[in-house]
């Protein structure tokens, strides 16, 4: 899998099969689009090519509208790579880009720098400047120049159609189980940790703190979590949201590793959201909060031992690298 930032060295991808689209967190619909552009691309000979936009577009049209992102370049590559696809174009959005109708960015980007040999498309697929190229333009102009495209339907969860903003809106509603069924895995978040107040470990809860998270972050509440460190999938409680007991209005995602030994502080740790337990909550007293937390431990075991198949290893307990 080769990931490319820029097309002017995309040497590697010209004449390949192409599916155009921001594939933001690659999911289940991502993912049927992509199995008929790798099954193409092999009938054909053809590399198979996926091009994103670096930033989404809308970062440079409408940037106080701009989605939060569901995955960063990297982890689309890297899924991506896992399904088949062997280019990865992460394009440069550029406002003269976003200024091409579909016809030009049909002769500049799709034949001239990609030189594609086919194409790939769902059926929402728009293209050009105020998106006024969709499919049936697109077929239109493969037509003329003797591309083949195929459009692949929606994939579909009973009557819903799966889709990045929908997955959006699960997770900022807390339901990261629904959202992990459109996308085929569990959410996950990357950040480093940084040292804390110190709370948690007062209260017999030391936690990681991440920060530098690039992505969306579940609503909030205490979730179920898995985290790997030294390559082992370790069960995590994790809090995110501020904390109005103690007064604190800032948002934080705070990791509880029940089964940890070492020091994480400055380590990038990529945490998965497994189950919501509960909607953030504010207590009369410390020691409400302390019988509560004990629950939400407790909650993160039962998942566990109720899902032995998510292979969470559990291990003698010394939380000395949190805070």
């Amino acid at each position: 899998m080769q990931l490319v930032r820029g097309i002017v060295d995309a040497t590697g991808c010209h004449g390949g099969v192409v599916s155009i689209g921001n594939f933001d967190g690659v999911h289940l619909g991502h993912a049927r689009i992509v199995s008929r552009l790798v099954s193409r691309a092999r009938r054909s000979g053809q590399p198979a090519v996926v091009v994103t936009f670096d930033p989404h577009p809308i970062q440079l049209l409408r940037a106080d509208a701009a989605p939060p992102l569901l995955s960063t370049i990297e982890d689309r590559a890297r899924w991506l790579g896992e399904m088949g696809v062997d280019v990865l174009v992460a394009y440069p959005t550029t406002v003269e880009m976003l200024r091409l109708d579909p016809v030009d960015f049909f002769r500049e980007v799709v034949r001239g720098q990609l030189g594609a040999s086919g194409m790939v498309e769902g059926p929402n697929f728009f293209f050009g400047r105020d998106r006024q190229g969709d499919v049936g333009v697109l077929s239109q102009l493969c037509d003329a120049e003797g591309i083949g495209l195929d459009v692949v339907e929606p994939e579909l969860i009973g009557s819903e159609m799966v889709s990045s903003s929908r997955i959006r809106s699960l997770l900022v509603e807390g339901d990261v189980e629904s959202a992990a069924e459109m996308t085929g895995r569990p959410y996950s978040v990357r950040g480093t940790v940084a040292a804390g107040e110190g709370r948690g470990r007062k209260l017999g809860v030391p936690t990681a703190n991440l920060s530098e998270v690039l992505t969306l972050v579940p609503g909030d509440g205490v979730y179920v979590g898995a985290t790997d460190v030294d390559g082992r999938r370790q069960p995590a409680a994790i809090h995110v949201g501020s904390n109005p007991t103690f007064g604190e209005s800032a948002d934080k995602v705070e990791v509880h590793l029940l089964a940890f030994d070492g020091d994480l502080y400055g380590q990038e740790l990529v945490v998965q959201f497994l189950e919501r337990v509960r909607g953030t909550v504010e207590f009369e007293s410390v020691d409400a909060l302390r019988e509560q937390l004990t629950d939400d431990i407790e909650a993160v075991w039962q998942y566990v031992e109720a899902h032995p198949a998510d292979d969470i290893e559990t291990g003698e307990v010394d939380n000395s690298g949190l805070s």
